[in-house]
């Protein structure tokens, strides 16, 4: 089984050189996932004069190359709240922004002869227990006032019964990593510039109305900036404070057997997602499932263990060849922010998908694109990203914020080995005490002995080891960091110090 995702693997991905020299350009966008590409491809459509995209890694490695790759406006139950709590109106504009996400999709890859396996298919939110069939019935007819392609159903493609389904036809799955590489190639031939390797250290806006984007070797100015990395870096808008990072996981499995064509998820606890594996024919599986806010010291490796489990017990699994997670930041609202920061109009954002920021991305695409050539756009009223929230909201974020407050007094240490790293076994890490402090000691395959601090470079709370993922997590803010202390997920964009430890 291999340790990655299968949106990962793209043959004859396109290379894109580091920024190694400063440049002036019209519009900055940073993040290369779909939200940053397609934002940049828009506005270079539009008439921008000259656009770069800077991606700290490999373009589409982040969360957009570890989702389910569901393209679909069916967002599980969602629909009936948003009518109760924002009214019909604003709920039919994030029903709009979303189902247009979708086509826009459809739209750009086949414009652009992009191959990526993308599909039409059935999207359904299903529940097996009786007492959840009012629920999705309410959640159908909501659906439909907002002229959504919605049906309540009572059958699935599932290899088991169900007590009813929330359907919308003519949804999308794809393979993320391939549709973002074609977006790219199809930005570059475009004019518009491409760089990798390159992480984004600061942006500020000058006092000449400029901002600046200072990277590792190079400063990028520019009239306007995007920021379209998950999460804002740093302090950008203090969307670090006003969402919550989530882990979810997910595997990839070939059956004996064919597997189900229907998209689906169950509003079930445990939830699941599942959807058609195209590469393995009519026998791929992708399923999804099972999560835990980022940082709590969790035991990860039990949440892919029962992920296995319920797909060996409930279809005939020939091999499960690939096993991933992936990180989303949720908002108090369950509505992304989207548009203008609230620190200033040049500075713009996209953040808080919710797991859905495939089709919501797409959208916000379409949003910050208008706004780079000076137009609002009709749906900014839903997801303006400088709305506080109604009182609901509001007390949600107190809530998390008094959580976030006592992690960083304490934290999340994970389990502590009180006397030596030399206790470390290969393959495990923890926390070890050193002259009376707490350090992050990991002993990698080799042998070779690893250490780092503990305190996170975003606003300084204690990181939790993560056993599955070999990594160090910051329950507060959702970054995350490699064994070597390299920033694996923002907001911090600092490594952790290393420590050097006696393993004698």
């Amino acid at each position: 089984m291999q340790h990655r995702s299968v949106w990962t693997v793209v043959e004859n991905r396109p290379e894109f050189p580091r920024l190694s020299q400063d440049v002036e350009v019209d519009v900055a966008v940073v993040g290369g996932g779909i939200v940053g590409l397609t934002t940049a491809l828009l506005a270079r459509r539009a008439g921008a004069g000259s656009v770069a995209v800077l991606e700290a890694g490999r373009l589409g490695q982040g969360t957009t190359g570890h989702t389910t790759g569901k393209v679909t406006s069916q967002h599980g139950l969602v629909y009936a709240g948003l009518i109760d709590r924002y009214g019909q109106d604003l709920a039919r504009v994030y029903a709009d922004a979303n189902q247009a996400g979708v086509e826009l999709v459809a739209e750009l890859a086949g414009e652009y002869g992009i191959d990526c396996d993308l599909t039409r298919a059935p999207a359904v939110a299903y529940t097996r227990d009786p007492a959840q069939r009012r629920t999705l019935e309410e959640e159908a007819a909501a659906a439909q006032r907002l002229r959504l392609p919605a049906s309540l159903v009572e059958t699935t493609d599932l290899p088991f019964g169900i007590e009813a389904a929330v359907r919308f036809d003519q949804q999308l799955h794809f393979h993320s990593g391939r549709y973002v590489a074609g977006l790219a190639e199809a930005l570059s031939a475009a004019g518009g510039q491409v760089f990798e390797h390159t992480r984004v250290l600061e942006v500020e806006e000058e006092r000449d109305g400029t901002v600046r984007v200072r990277t590792d070797d190079a400063t990028v100015r520019a009239s306007s900036v995007v920021v379209a990395t998950l999460l804002p870096i740093n302090m950008i808008g203090g969307y670090f404070a006003r969402t919550r990072p989530f882990r979810s996981f997910g595997l990839a499995a070939r059956l004996h057997g064919p597997a189900p064509q229907e998209m689906a998820i169950s509003i079930d606890s445990p939830s699941r997602s599942t959807r058609p594996w195209p590469d393995r024919g009519p026998n791929g599986l992708i399923v999804v499932g099972g999560g835990h806010e980022t940082g709590t010291g969790q035991d990860t490796q039990a949440l892919w263990d029962d992920l296995e489990q319920w797909t060996r017990s409930t279809f005939d699994v020939d091999a499960v060849e690939y096993r991933w997670s992936g990180q989303d930041y949720t908002t108090a609202d369950q509505v992304p922010y989207i548009g203008r920061s609230s620190m200033n109009d040049r500075i713009l954002v996209a953040t808080g998908f919710n797991k859905w920021g495939l089709s919501n991305g797409t959208a916000a695409a379409v949003i910050l694109s208008d706004l780079l050539q000076g137009r609002d756009n009709p749906w900014l009223a839903m997801f303006d990203a400088t709305r506080v929230g109604d009182a609901k909201a509001v007390g949600r974020l107190i809530k998390d914020n008094l959580k976030v407050g006592a992690d960083m007094v304490g934290g999340h240490l994970g389990r502590l080995y009180p006397h030596h790293a030399r206790h470390l076994d290969r393959g495990q890490g923890g926390v070890v005490e050193v002259d009376g402090d707490s350090v992050g000691a990991y002993r990698d395959e080799r042998g070779g002995l690893h250490a780092v601090s503990l305190n996170c470079t975003h606003l300084g709370c204690r990181l939790a080891w993560n056993a599955a993922e070999t990594s160090w997590d910051c329950p507060c803010h959702g970054s995350r960091y490699d064994t070597d202390g390299s920033v694996l997920n923002g907001p911090a964009v600092k490594p952790l110090p290393t420590v050097d430890l006696d393993d004698a």
